[in-house]
């Protein structure tokens, strides 16, 4: 199917590519879609639901049916388009959606139940009898859905991700933008030119246009060798703008190494973040079909496809061909098929006052009726004047007309316009701030008028940059009128079987959106769902517009009231792998280890994760056997004498200026204004909905600076959210503050002989109330210690820069073991706490007020704060809800665990008589009982009652007393000792 002398691929270098297990031979610059055509290939795939063969349609991205997997040392990639892979010796792909073959496909047994197989048929089908869903439905269902198919192995592959910066982005680069980046680089400006083809020039590689008295590909080849001698252009080729975000960030893919055999050093895809200060959308239009009986065999394709692999890949997609459009564009087909010697059966124009003249049969006021073929066409049949036709073809090349590419435009909740002289949705202006529209995706659709479209842009883009425009002189183009007599479909004969297909990816016909009409999914939005029209992973770039038509129609609107659905990034499928490059192993999360981690591993403490932190859990000892053996001689050893644990991890938050106490006041419920230098003070800080964030302390080290300690698990969003109080609502603030929570490692020193172990490690002796704070010098180094506990028990945490840790976790262990202490983990931390009755985000998990943890008085009356508003509304208070108690079983040997549900006893249990539920649990060596913090419905008014505890999944049924949360020292004597 090659035609000798044309396109810009190069004979003399031919590769070796597999296609469904069988060699083929294409040529360099080749894609797989034109390198098959070029070998006679016309079955590529099956279709999703009526597994119908389909071929190739069009020739770019927007491509939805030649979706094949590509197959590499044991990579599996799906949902590959053939119209963008390009040919590498090796490639190996195959078809997918199909069983066995593309060939010979069992499942198209479906077409045959196709009446069956309507929009819906899935929510009316599968409701009866119930009990098939599980066991039979939804098995069924599971297996023959999606399209491609993953291997099932990791991923193994390298990935990028990389952020780049500019004056101007300029998206596409056909005529329109190869001018803008032409104009700005000239101007000095810092130019990214980015397109998603591997050769740039957009539709001048695939039409025979002329510019400046030369071929439209020599005159695009000299302004990229001008632009890639310019040091302030970058070229981006194989790069697709994914996305448009706020403040002139958009996101971008390039296909790195997907166009080489082999990539040792190269990844498979990178990921941009590219920041600009303006942009020029460049991406052209992309061409629709005409829906009509039996459009979907292969060989039927789009006009601008054929132009694309004829002139561009010199491959004739057919020996006889046909056209059927209903613009002068669509005769450019015929012409240039004609001129490369290929037969035109005729050209089919629905427009009855179309010109007849061409060197081919023309049929006008003609439309396409029906069509022959199942795995290739064969004939098809034209309804013209009164009568029907059948004309001999083996390729059909249809245009509906041209959509222009204004997706990114609508990334930010842009809603496009309707052009009734294009028939087509045209940008709004001002859509994307610092976004230009250009050329065909403005909807200007003559070549001398993008050209004009695109220098204008980059002026007013340079002018807003303050650079100067060189003006130079626009060369000379073709400049046609765009006329169009909008054809969206044609009738079919109404049989059973009669579909003419819409979304070819989703086997959507006109059939279906019309049904969802008449079964009032009459929005656009309800119709896409129902119909799951433009939900393959083309998006309906080709299909939208002419479903939309179809809909309208069948409500009896028009299209601007139709309207459209909603365009969200990204604007092609982009792997999970490429935006979370790097995000594989440790590297999706991070090991952190604290300044203490050699130490405690060497004394055989096992590690676990908290807040991407690596902590230790107890530390055993000869002859304990278990975890709750070290456990419980932790606990008893800060009960009775000293221990010492690692609490690094929390959150620390350095907050200094004039009105720093003022910032406290509004993220904090309770207030720190009026906190005296040297002193430390619990705090409780709520979400903008009422509920709680976070708790921890606040120190006051002098007049206008604070350290703000959070809990491990929220460090990383209290500060998010304290940026986003700073910026929302106090930007103009005296105040500054940045996260030292890896400058400082910090310990905390607790139990009775505390007190004793760091005078002997201080160099000069502090006195420090309860809540107090002082800078100190620890054997010679300058540090901060603060009386807190976080056990109940009389605590200290003391802190030193982050390079002496280690050297101070080992002394306090050596002296504090001498004192009959020791280290303890997050094991006795937890039981600790737990017989203090202090919370963690086991209690504050998300869904807890101040008033359900009994800190309801914490939110001050005297002032306001972030939440409080929202904390009073209706049924955040009162004893309907569920509050904080203490749980101790009935019979002390009785287990408790968390997750548990509570119910009255008695009671049946179901969800509509659960009473509460058990958020953590411990076995206290001090109290010699299992112990459990819960929420329970008006708990503090049921202290002394009896409640049924039931964890079904663990067999467990347990009578519990309700207590106080505080089971240990609820008068504080210790801690305050």
């Amino acid at each position: 199917m090659r035609i000798a002398g044309k396109g810009q691929v190069d004979p003399t270098s031919q590769i070796s590519f597999r296609f469904d297990g069988r060699d083929y031979v294409g040529f360099a610059g080749d894609t797989l879609a034109s390198a098959l055509l070029a070998n006679d290939v016309r079955v590529v795939g099956r279709s999703f639901k009526y597994h119908r063969p389909r071929g190739v349609l069009t020739a770019g991205p927007e491509e939805p049916n030649a979706m094949v997997e590509v197959l590499e040392a044991g990579q599996q990639t799906p949902n590959v388009r053939a119209t963008v892979q390009e040919i590498f010796p090796g490639l190996e792909a195959r078809s997918q959606n199909r069983f066995p073959t593309a060939q010979f496909d069992l499942l198209a047994v479906n077409d045959l139940a196709a009446p069956f197989f309507g929009a819906g048929f899935y929510y009316k089908t599968f409701m009866w009898p119930r009990r098939f869903w599980e066991g039979l439905y939804e098995p069924l269902i599971r297996r023959a859905a999606g399209l491609g198919r993953l291997s099932g192995h990791h991923d193994e592959a390298d990935y990028e991700k990389a952020f780049a910066f500019c004056d101007l982005l300029v998206i596409g680069a056909g005529p329109a933008g190869l001018m803008a980046a032409l104009e700005a680089g000239r101007a000095g400006a810092d130019v990214i030119l980015a397109d998603e083809d591997a050769r740039m020039g957009g539709r001048l590689l695939s039409e025979t246009l002329v510019l400046d008295g030369h071929a439209g590909v020599t005159w695009a080849d000299r302004v990229l060798a001008e632009l890639r001698a310019l040091p302030n252009v970058r070229l981006m080729p194989r790069t697709t703008v994914t996305g448009a975000y706020d403040h002139g960030t958009y996101g971008a893919l390039e296909r790195v190494g997907l166009h080489l055999p082999a990539r040792p050093h190269l990844p498979r895809e990178c990921f941009w973040r590219i920041v600009a200060k303006r942009a020029i959308l460049a991406a052209g239009a992309l061409e629709r079909p005409i829906a009509f009986e039996n459009n979907d065999r292969p060989g039927i394709m789009l006009a601008s496809a054929v132009r694309s692999y004829l002139n561009r890949y010199g491959v004739a997609p057919g020996r006889r061909v046909t056209v059927f459009g209903n613009t002068d564009d669509a005769r450019r087909t015929a012409r240039d098929l004609m001129a490369a010697g290929v037969q035109v059966a005729a050209i089919i124009d629905p427009r009855p006052h179309a010109s007849a003249v061409e060197d081919c049969p023309v049929y006008t006021g003609a439309v396409v009726t029906g069509t022959r073929g199942r795995k290739g066409l064969r004939q098809i049949t034209i309804r013209h004047g009164g009568g029907e036709a059948m004309i001999e073809t083996d390729c059909l090349a249809v245009s509906g007309g041209w959509n222009p590419t204004l997706h990114l435009t609508c990334h930010l909740n842009g809603r496009p316009i309707w052009n009734e002289a294009l028939a087509a949705f045209v940008p709004a202006p001002g859509a994307v701030p610092g976004l230009a529209p250009v050329g065909a995706a403005a909807g200007i659709m003559s070549t001398a008028a993008g050209l004009a479209s695109g220098q204008r842009a980059a002026r007013e883009a340079l002018e807003a940059l303050g650079l100067k425009a060189p003006g130079a002189a626009l060369p000379v183009a073709e400049d046609a009128p765009y006329t169009i007599e909008p054809v969206w479909s044609v009738p079919t004969s109404g049989g059973r079987w009669a579909r003419a297909w819409l979304d070819f990816a989703n086997d959507v016909t006109t059939k279906d959106v019309k049904l969802a009409a008449q079964e009032n999914f009459a929005s656009v939005e309800h119709m896409k769902r129902y119909t799951t029209q433009g939900m393959a992973p083309d998006q309906g770039k080709s299909s939208n517009v002419a479903a939309l038509a179809v809909l309208a129609d069948a409500t009896g609107r028009g299209i601007p009231e139709t309207g459209t659905t909603t365009f969200r990034p990204p604007f092609s499928p982009v792997s999970i792998a490429a935006m979370g490059a790097g995000g594989r192993g440790t590297g999706f999360a991070p090991q952190r280890f604290l300044t203490s981690h050699q130490a405690s591993v060497e004394r055989g403490a096992p590690m676990i994760e908290a807040g991407l932190w690596y902590r230790p859990s107890y530390f055993p000892r000869p002859g304990e056997t278990t975890w709750r053996e070290a456990c419980d001689r932790e606990v008893r050893m800060v009960r009775e004498a000293v221990g010492v644990a690692d609490v690094s991890t929390l959150g620390k938050i350095d907050i200094q200026g004039k009105d720093a106490g003022r910032f406290l006041d509004l993220v904090y419920c309770n207030t720190f204004s009026t906190l005296p230098v040297g002193r430390v003070r619990y705090g409780l800080m709520l979400r903008e909905d009422g509920m709680v964030l976070d708790d921890g302390t606040t120190a006051r080290l002098a007049e206008n600076h604070y350290l703000m300690t959070t809990t491990t698990a929220a460090a990383g969003l209290v500060m998010r959210h304290l940026d986003f109080v700073h910026q929302a609502f106090c930007a103009g603030w005296d105040l500054r503050f940045i996260s030292v929570t890896e400058t400082w490692a910090q310990f905390a020193v607790a139990g009775p002989k505390a007190r004793a172990l760091l005078a002997s490690m201080l160099d000069a002796p502090v006195d420090l109330p309860f809540m107090g704070c002082a800078p100190v010098s620890v054997l010679g180094v300058a540090g901060r210690l603060f009386r807190i506990s976080f056990s109940g028990e009389e605590g200290y945490e003391i802190a030193v820069p982050a390079r002496y840790g280690e050297a101070l976790f080992r002394d306090l262990l050596a002296r504090a073991e001498t004192m009959g202490g020791g280290a303890y983990g997050m094991e006795a931390l937890n039981v600790l706490r737990i017989e203090k009755g202090f919370i963690t985000h086991a209690e504050i998990h998300g869904r807890t007020t101040a008033f359900d943890i009994g800190m309801g008085k914490m939110v001050s009356a005297k002032k306001d704060c972030i939440g409080k508003a929202a904390s009073q509304r209706p049924g955040l208070t009162g004893p309907e809800r569920e509050q904080l108690v203490g749980l101790r079983p009935r019979q002390p040997q009785d287990t408790l665990v968390a997750g548990a549900h509570l119910f009255v006893p008695g009671d049946t249990v179901e969800r509509a008589r659960d009473q509460g539920y058990v958020t953590s649990v411990c076995w206290s060596p001090t109290l010699g009982s299992w112990l459990a913090l819960a929420f329970l419905k008006n708990g503090p008014a049921r202290l002394g009652e009896t409640v049924r505890l039931v964890d079904h999944l663990r067999g467990l049924d347990v009578l519990c007393e309700v207590c106080d949360p505080v089971f240990h020292d609820r008068e504080g004597v210790k801690l305050r000792a």
